[in-house]
């Protein structure tokens, strides 16, 4: 039977072409040119003042289903991460004058929201073995890419560190699935969890991931 690193390996090999096109996204190239402005960027924050809360409840439900003590600390982790990234995120919005009637006014886009919405049926009905490669998986992308959105808005557009906290956050998380993660998905195959279900699981989230920067900068054209 195939171990979760070799899996997880296999999985990364084929979704190659999709983190490439994620990593290389021509948002990620507008904000590093300096092309997006404070006011341009209330977009991209507006999405995730959605997206963030909602990952918070998803991870916090399955936290609640899982039965082995070791998923419920790992996913608990990922929760403190999550209401973390909600607190620098305000601050972020704070920094861009975003005012509280406006942060509940704003309407989110549903290419933009297509992740959140997955990763809450995945939590809701998949196992902790999905989701926990599904992050591996992930978190890698992401997090690279939340590390030159930090270093851009620096340099391009004068934040403090402390106002892109959001993003540093991020990228400082793994870029290679944990020992933990990978102990729950060795458990989840070995209880009958298939590496179909988990290939699925890690295809469609980042499938997900890309269709949000897809999204962000389709609007930052309009």
């Amino acid at each position: 039977m195939v171990d979760a690193r070799e899996l997880v390996t296999k999985i990364r090999d084929s979704l190659e072409s999709v983190e490439k096109r994620i990593r290389g996204h021509p948002y990620l190239a507008s904000v590093e040119a300096g092309e997006v402005s404070r006011e341009e960027l209330r977009l991209f924050v507006g999405e995730q003042l959605h997206i963030i809360p909602g990952d918070l409840r998803s991870v916090a439900f399955l936290v609640s289903r899982c039965e082995r003590r070791e998923s419920q600390t790992f996913f608990g982790n990922v929760l403190a991460g999550e209401a973390a990234a909600l607190e620098a995120l305000e601050t972020l919005a704070d920094a861009l004058g975003i005012s509280q009637a406006e942060r509940d006014g704003f309407e989110p886009s549903p290419g933009a929201q297509a992740y959140s919405y997955y990763l809450s049926w995945l939590c809701g009905y998949g196992s902790d073995a999905e989701v926990a490669a599904a992050f591996s998986v992930n978190f890698a992308a992401w997090g690279a890419n939340c590390g030159r959105m930090a270093d851009a808005l620096k340099t391009k557009l004068g934040f403090e560190p402390s106002e892109v906290r959001f993003f540093t956050q991020f990228a400082e998380a793994p870029s290679e699935a944990s020992r933990e993660a990978l102990r729950i998905i060795d458990a989840g195959l070995a209880r009958g969890i298939t590496t179909q279900q988990i290939s699925r699981a890690c295809r469609m989230l980042q499938g997900y991931e890309l269709m949000f920067w897809d999204t962000v900068y389709e609007r930052l054209k309009k």
